[in-house]
């Protein structure tokens, strides 16, 4: 039997062939099958839940909800026309179940806020509760469409709201008569604020009126003052313009002048300059050419030894590739006459060249670990220097004790040495003053350096092992001996 549903309706089809149900809208029902249509149209539940928050107060909760089967889930329709389908949606039965569900969650959810909590938050609340019942219908395949809770209402012998209501009323009456209070508190002041700023402003224009009269009549004064100093000023200004010019031609003509000198100066001393210049050159040229005189027969000489040198070590590389080759050839025949032993002598010479190859190995290794390690290191310094070069420098110099060797050095170089310290004064000033040769000053000093140079040439001669000149043999002092 072919049937179809409408278009608010499907087909819920069990039986042969079909392992649970199928749901369709339309389809053709075999032998052995049954089949019911079901309306899956909302239907709006009108309720009044009862409730109780966390102070044991009650409340009603006046609700409209629109509930029916997700007609977009497959499995919803089939949670639907499993549990609900064969009643009415209007039935007491279908009625009961959904205001128990949201009887049960809205109680829960009231129990745990206070009055206070629910009725400032409605809209959070009634959310709340919208989402828990959702839940609980899920698993009849219902689907709340549109849920519209109304004004919470007080249950008959507990004027919670009534009171809030009458609290708010009071307060808003109370609030308004302060307001009229004060607005004619504001007015009253207002009225006489504008009657005193009335009062001031005359009298302060009055005030600025007399201001203002003197002002005009000093500032008539005033102008008549500027201009008589303009006039003065005007005229010991073109005294002054006149004094200036006389100081500037002046000085214009001492410069002159002395540009003239300067001219005359700087030609004669261009010429020295000039001359100095010349003879400068001259010497570099001299000493360029003597020092490539001397560089060549270096350079000669340097070359000849070279090449007999690089022929000594040839003849000795030759020498020593022959003792070589003869060596070579006899253990060759050695080895011919005992193979045996050579091939284990071989495999041991092997084991050995391996062995050496790898410990070389590891120390290359080594080397080049140790050279980044210490490339690492330098480079961590210079960073943390911020690239100084100098300061690692010093640095590196201190850490490696290169100072202390350099002081050691030093020290070792002069170590040994016996300086000769010689002192002496002009013994002869006070002879000479008792005899009354030293009549002036000027005497005194040149005769004090002639008596200091025969001791400063012998001290020069026992130092340096130099002589003075001839002329200066003859001259005598009790502590010189000088020698020829």
């Amino acid at each position: 039997m072919w049937r179809t549903a409408g278009p608010s309706e499907y087909l819920a089809i069990t039986g042969s062939g079909i392992k649970d149900i199928k749901i369709v809208k339309k389809a053709f029902v075999w032998p052995l099958q049954r089949s019911i249509l079901f309306n899956v149209s909302p239907v709006n539940y009108d309720f009044k839940v009862q409730a109780m928050s966390a102070e044991k107060l009650p409340f009603v909760l006046p609700a409209v909800f629109t509930i029916g089967p997700k007609v977009e889930e497959y499995d919803s329709l089939l949670l639907y026309a499993r549990l609900l389908s064969s009643l009415e949606k209007t039935s007491n039965h279908v009625v009961e179940l959904v205001k128990g569900v949201i009887e049960g969650e809205t109680r829960v959810l009231a129990a745990s806020m206070t009055m206070e909590e629910i009725f400032k938050g409605t809209k959070d609340f009634k959310e709340e509760v919208f989402q828990k019942v959702q839940i609980e219908l899920n698993q009849f395949g219902l689907l709340i469409y549109n849920a519209n809770v109304k004004q919470l209402v007080d249950v008959p012998g507990h004027e919670y709201f009534s009171y809030l209501g009458q609290k708010t009323q009071m307060e808003a009456a109370n609030q308004a008569k302060i307001d009229v209070s004060e607005a004619r508190m504001k007015g009253a002041i207002g009225e006489k604020l504008r009657q005193g700023q009335t009062v001031q402003n005359a009298a302060k224009i009055d005030a600025e009126t007399k201001i203002i009269a003197t002002q005009r009549q000093g500032e008539g004064t005033k102008e008549e003052i500027k201009v008589k100093t303009n006039v003065k000023i005007f005229e010991n200004q073109k005294e002054a313009d006149v004094a200036e010019a006389n100081a500037e031609l002046a000085m214009k003509k001492a410069r002159w002048a002395q540009a003239a000198q300067l001219a005359e100066v700087e030609a004669s001393k261009a010429v020295a300059l000039r001359e100095a210049q010349l003879q400068t050159e001259v010497e570099k040229k001299n000493a360029l050419t003597q020092t490539e005189k001397l560089k060549a027969d270096k350079l000669s000489k340097a070359t000849v030894e070279y090449e007999i040198k690089v022929q000594e070590a040839n003849w000795g590389l030759y020498k020593k590739k022959m003792e070589i080759d003869a060596q070579l050839y006899q253990e060759q025949k050695s080895a011919e006459a005992k193979k045996a032993m050579s091939d284990a002598l071989s495999y041991a010479a092997k084991q050995s060249t391996d062995a050496q190859l790898y410990a070389k190995k590891g120390e290359a290794e080594a080397v080049k670990l140790l050279a980044e390690a210490q490339g690492h290191y330098v480079k961590t310094l210079l960073g943390a220097l911020d690239g100084k070069y100098e300061l690692l420098r010093d640095y590196m110099m201190i850490d490696k004790n290169v100072f202390q060797e350099m002081a050691k050095i030093n020290a070792g170089a002069i170590n040994g040495l016996q300086p000769k310290i010689s002192i002496w004064t002009g013994a002869n000033d006070g002879n000479n003053n008792a005899n009354g040769t030293g009549g002036n000053g000027m005497m005194k000093d040149i005769a004090g350096v002639y008596g200091m140079l025969p001791p400063l040439l012998n001290t020069v001669h026992e130092q340096t092992g130099m002589l003075p000149p001839a002329w200066l043999g003859t001259l005598g002092h009790p502590n010189a001996s000088l020698e020829r």
